[in-house]
């Protein structure tokens, strides 16, 4: 199946524009996340966890499941396929598990808020919340390494990959 050059373009601004969203709304958790680990404020602590599940439940989970919809759509639609090339489907297996990871965290970061959130949770209760900081700095480092094999496109073609472009010859 092949796209034509309007619909392939407009499904490739729509990935690039989810991906790059991704990564900055990750870009924007990560500050607050830090302010969990900084902070010592009552306040600022509930701020930071309320703050990171809005942004986690708001954008960072769509912004992901709208790049993992669309980079398969672009993938099955366009000449690069889902499986030709050995950096697609690298591609496409980190960003499946930065999402399994992100919906699994996301869960944490849902208890978290809702913890900080509780007025009944004290402020020694509230500095011993574990961090999610690993989890936003380490999608973050994946992020960036998918950008990576999608600018710089390895070469390495499957053997289906290589399959296809014999017959096309």
């Amino acid at each position: 199946m092949s796209m034509g050059p309007r619909l392939r373009k407009l499904a490739l601004t729509v990935h690039i524009a989810a991906s790059v969203g991704w990564i900055g709304a990750v870009l924007a958790y990560i500050p607050l996340d830090l302010a969990t680990r900084a902070s010592e404020d009552p306040l600022t602590l509930r701020a930071a966890y309320v703050g990171m599940q809005l942004v986690a439940q708001w954008a960072i989970v769509p912004l992901a499941c709208a790049a993992f919809a669309t980079g398969l759509v672009v993938s099955l639609g366009t000449s690069w396929g889902l499986f030709r090339h050995y950096w697609v489907i690298l591609s496409l297996a980190l960003t499946a598990i930065a999402l399994l990871v992100l919906l699994s965290e996301t869960r944490t970061i849902s208890t978290l808020a809702t913890i900080a959130a509780d007025p009944t949770t004290s402020d020694a209760e509230l500095r011993a919340l574990p961090s999610t900081l690993v989890h936003s700095i380490g999608g973050l480092v994946v992020l960036l390494i998918i950008l990576a094999l999608n600018v710089y496109k390895p070469r390495g073609l499957t053997r289906y990959g290589w399959r296809k472009q014999q017959e096309a010859q």
